[in-house]
């Protein structure tokens, strides 16, 4: 599929990064060193991948030269590794297609509009987009980013809810995490909190259930038990949930805005049908480049599989590190020389330690 003449210029970039978790994000590093621009494309509004969605407060220990630190730091440390090199992250989008142009360059175009053209791409998805597990309600999409939310509310989006009331459905720890969070906000907050969960009882940190109970015996939280079964929104403004109780009965419970989250689920989406190269959803990959099937994509990080992989944090890095000498050495038409961070001064330079 060429360009169209009239359309629209795409942006450029030598490698195209598809995930913005940490093997995504040392992969920014890696090509920086090499002389490589690089812009990183994510389904989710945030960096850090699954380590920030689904343990972004819990440790992690085997990082090397790290004796511990979170999702959330890990996810944060790499993000300031990678500030010399000033990629571009384009979060929350999705690529839905990617096709190799008459100048052998790639073409990725995501759902929300965006288009990228690069002279390879590198595929660091993890087990795929992370997309929010979503409230079936007919009709309810209708009042998504206006009433309906999906993610962690930034401080921007709490400061909209300063007299509202509002509904949080979920029974893990982002759910109680985020409704501890806005009920003890120091900055204004909904005039109601509320924690819409099926039942009693929470897959969750037993001392994070513990703070929220306390809240809620404060008067500072609600807890309601029940499933969402419809909503009253008169002129496109959510008022009210329809929830049916433990005791059978389908009762109103006032809602201005409505944040669910129920988890996400990993989902490979459109890279299956990139016609790559694929064993049990994963990409296949030689352990010398990390290339794909398809000459100049390339695959990192739970993403893809090889004889002895290993699932590990660590073993993406070395991925990454390979793949990115892999394609300069193909850009190059030449081997690239190995230097090192504590003598090379071109490293110094692309790094911003010396003039």
């Amino acid at each position: 599929m060429p360009l169209l003449p009239n359309a629209t210029p795409p942006l450029e970039t030598d490698v195209a990064i598809i995930g913005a978790g940490p093997v995504g994000l040392f992969a920014v590093f890696e090509l920086g060193l090499l002389g490589l621009s690089a812009q990183v494309i994510d389904a989710l509004p945030r960096i850090g991948g699954q380590p920030v969605e689904l343990y972004a407060d819990k440790p992690i220990y085997d990082i090397p030269g790290v004796q511990v630190c979170t999702g959330q730091e890990l996810a944060d440390r790499l993000a300031q590794q990678i500030t010399p090199f000033h990629a571009p992250l384009h979060l929350g989008h999705r690529v839905d297609a990617l096709v190799r142009q008459e100048d052998g360059r790639f073409l990725l175009t995501t759902r929300q509009g965006m288009r990228l053209l690069a002279k390879a791409v590198f595929i660091a998805a993890g087990v795929g987009a992370f997309e929010p597990k979503r409230l079936k309600i007919e009709g309810l999409d209708a009042l998504e980013n206006h009433h309906l939310f999906y993610a962690a509310p930034s401080m921007e989006q709490m400061a909209k809810w300063v007299g509202q009331h509002l509904v949080i459905i979920g029974g893990e720890d982002l759910a109680l995490e985020q409704a501890i969070r806005i009920a003890t906000a120091s900055s204004p907050k909904p005039s109601s909190v509320t924690l819409l969960h099926r039942r009693d009882g929470f897959q969750a940190e037993p001392a994070t259930v513990e703070r929220f109970r306390a809240l809620c015996a404060e008067g500072r939280l609600k807890f309601a038990i029940g499933q969402a079964q419809g909503f009253d929104a008169p002129a496109s403004r959510l008022t009210a949930l329809h929830v049916l109780g433990s005791d059978g009965q389908v009762g109103p419970l006032p809602a201005d805005a409505l944040l669910v989250l129920q988890g996400f689920s990993p989902k490979l989406g459109p890279i299956a049908d990139w016609h790559l190269a694929m064993e049990r959803k994963q990409l296949v990959v030689d352990t010398e480049k990390f290339q794909t099937s398809e000459p100049g994509v390339f695959a990192m990080g739970d993403v893809n599989t090889y004889p002895g992989k290993r699932k590990l944090i660590l073993s993406g890095f070395h991925e990454a590190t390979l793949a990115a000498f892999a394609i300069a050495e193909q850009l190059a038409g030449t081997p690239v020389p190995l230097q090192y961070t504590t003598s090379s001064t071109l490293l110094h330079k692309r790094l911003g330690l010396a003039p």
